[in-house]
């Protein structure tokens, strides 16, 4: 990661964009790589100037925030994009998270929390709000009717940070939840990618609900 986040916005609410472009020019270390009001051009956007991350809106004219996402996550599967959307229902968070979205907030989310979630989704996490982590925590039980409980040899340590990360938990709030360091948390989340053989935190909550690992 360099030392100044770069991050490109896609929003075609005009008042929205401006000032989701504002907090990331305000803000210190990050940088505003670009502010659009569609994803129609997203391959000549993306060759021209590539940020280090993303927020994308759902509902856009044209292509939409989910097929964007899964052009992204083709051309580029290591740059992650975070979902921003008025959308709170099943459908469109299934649809984003399976499309290879890397979180899923809320637009009412306060800047505070939108720069930290940046960050955090940076670092390996998946940044949710409380009730879309709820919402996908209930939709995934929903398709796990009769879940494998395969042996990944998780520690109990590790398994509580997993539960954790299925609860919409960020890594800070895990180690203040466990009273254990921010690199323990990371060291945990490392070793739980390699035992369950996923390479990002959505794939990690996905497969503790599905697998019914927690």
């Amino acid at each position: 990661m360099s030392a100044s986040i770069s991050v490109s916005i896609f929003e075609d609410h005009e008042g929205l964009r401006e000032a989701l472009s504002e907090l990331i020019l305000q803000a210190p270390g990050y940088h505003l790589a670009g502010a659009y009001a569609h994803a129609n051009d997203l391959e000549t956007t993306l060759a021209q100037d590539l940020p280090d991350m993303i927020l994308m809106d759902i509902s856009m004219p044209g292509l939409s925030g989910t097929e964007a996402v899964k052009q992204i996550h083709q051309e580029y599967p290591d740059l992650p994009v975070l979902m921003l959307t008025v959308f709170e229902d099943d459908d469109h968070i299934f649809e984003a998270l399976c499309a290879g979205a890397s979180g899923y907030l809320l637009k009412n989310t306060p800047p505070d929390r939108l720069l930290e979630a940046i960050r955090e989704t940076l670092l390996g996490g998946s940044a949710m709000t409380p009730l879309i982590a709820r919402r996908a925590l209930h939709l995934f039980r929903q398709m796990a009717i009769e879940p494998e409980r395969p042996d990944y040899q998780l520690t109990p340590k590790e398994t509580e940070v997993l539960g954790h990360l299925v609860q919409g938990l960020s890594y800070k709030m895990i180690g203040a939840a466990m009273d254990i360091g921010y690199e323990t948390v990371r060291s945990h989340m490392k070793a739980i990618y390699e035992k369950l053989h996923v390479v990002s935190m959505t794939e990690a909550v996905a497969k503790a609900i599905r697998e019914g690992l927690v």
